[in-house]
């Protein structure tokens, strides 16, 4: 969406429309949509860091870095939140961020309708279905569907007896729910002068038509160098009371599209906190599961890009990925001479699947993402200096592997 920007037309500059990037399963920073190939999220210096001087081997595993977007606040007369934002398309330094404000080359603009709460002191950011609808449709073409009711709730889902979520059959709702809560931060802590930047990366998505997205936690430790006590207790915590401690890996979310019913299946980080080894295992075959059949194409295509993986983390020395993630995409739609017949209409249930083999490697991707905590030898952000590699994470990789391994051979 490209136009003139209706605040400042003397200016002649090309506008773009920011949206919720209806694709975020997980984390809790704002991801937003920029164009079909970018996304943008809030920069951190040490993200910054990391981003301009990862080590070649790594880039494959990583999203692009595009650039550095200054970002400030306006409201108009009728309340409405605008993002104006002034994008420079080279890499900037640490040491030469702040002087990146100055220089704009585009504008951006974003305008969502803030509603007021009675008695509440800051409105929410309120996205009307039919504009979230739209924007889904547009990033999946078919028949995707969104439901009207379509809503997050900030607290858990409620659970059966058994303890089961019940399954979301629409697309993903997380990235709506951080999108509210960031623009409402932003709105309640800043005024319209304060400059913000953000960071511009690959959409590593874009080129799937049913984007199916596992965000993994990845290490048996979440916290950086630089939390305060007792955000590493509670990190500690969280840590033990999961698999980020018995596996070294944790589901953060999750969206897998359902060709049975075409609609996508979500889950939350508050499902993935609660998972023990086995349903982790359970959890990652319906990752794998279109509703219909078990997608074993995938198996092998996965694993291999996890050993490619594993053997450039072990070479890594110094670096430390605490807080980071680990995605798993691959394309709901399948391949026409991999997918198998509807007999019986079968459906999903759990994990139990019938399996569908096929010669045919579906194009699937793995990248690393979140590294506002990560932190390397040299670094300009660098606050505790490590030898060796990371062995949290090599850890989580080796058990991941293993899972998928035991999967792939029926186990």
């Amino acid at each position: 969406m490209v136009g003139q920007s209706p605040l400042e037309p003397s200016e002649g500059r090309t506008a773009v429309l920011l949206e919720p990037f209806v694709h975020q399963v997980g984390g809790h920073m704002s991801m937003m949509k920029y164009d079909e190939h970018t996304v943008c999220k809030p920069l951190v210096l040490q993200e910054l860091s990391f981003y301009e001087s990862q080590p070649l081997a790594m880039r494959q595993f990583t999203p692009q870095y595009k650039g550095i977007v200054s970002v400030h606040l306006k409201k108009d007369s009728l309340g409405n939140l605008t993002l104006m934002a002034s994008p420079r398309l080279q890499t900037e330094s640490c040491a030469r961020l702040s002087n990146a404000i100055g220089d704009s080359s585009v504008t951006l603009w974003h305008k969502c309708k803030w509603a007021t709460d009675t008695g509440s002191e800051h409105a929410l950011v309120k996205w009307s279905h039919t504009q979230l609808a739209k924007t889904f449709k547009e990033s999946c073409p078919g028949k995707v569907l969104l439901r009207p009711d379509l809503q997050y709730r900030t607290d858990p889902l409620l659970e059966d007896a058994n303890g089961n979520q019940p399954e979301r059959n629409s697309s993903n709702p997380w990235g709506l729910h951080c999108h509210r809560q960031h623009l409402n931060r932003m709105s309640s802590k800043h005024n319209e002068n304060k400059l913000h930047q953000f960071l511009l990366l690959e959409n590593v998505v874009s080129k799937y038509n049913y984007p199916c997205i596992l965000d993994l936690k990845m290490g048996t430790r979440q916290h950086g160098d630089d939390a305060s006590e007792e955000k590493k207790a509670r990190h500690i915590k969280k840590c033990e009371q999961s698999t980020s401690a018995s596996l070294g890996v944790r589901i953060c979310g999750m969206q897998v599209y359902q060709a049975d019913t075409g609609h996508f299946l979500c889950k939350d980080k508050y499902y993935g906190r609660k998972l023990s080894p086995e349903g982790f295992r359970q959890t990652l075959s319906q990752f794998l599961c279109n509703g219909n059949h078990l997608r074993t194409d995938l198996l092998e295509p996965i694993i291999l890009r996890l050993k490619a993986l594993l053997s450039v983390i072990r070479k890594q020395s110094s670096y430390r990925f605490y807080s980071s993630s680990l995605l798993i995409i691959y394309d709901g739609q399948e391949p026409k001479e991999n997918a198998a017949p509807l007999d019986n209409h079968l459906h999903f249930q759990k994990t139990n699947c019938t399996t569908s083999h096929g010669a045919h490697h579906s194009r699937v991707d793995v990248r690393m993402i979140d590294f506002a905590h990560t932190t390397f030898k040299g670094s300009k952000c660098n606050h505790t200096a490590y030898d060796g590699p990371d062995h949290g994470y090599i850890f989580g990789l080796e058990n991941l592997i293993k899972i998928l391994q035991n999967i792939s051979e029926g186990k």
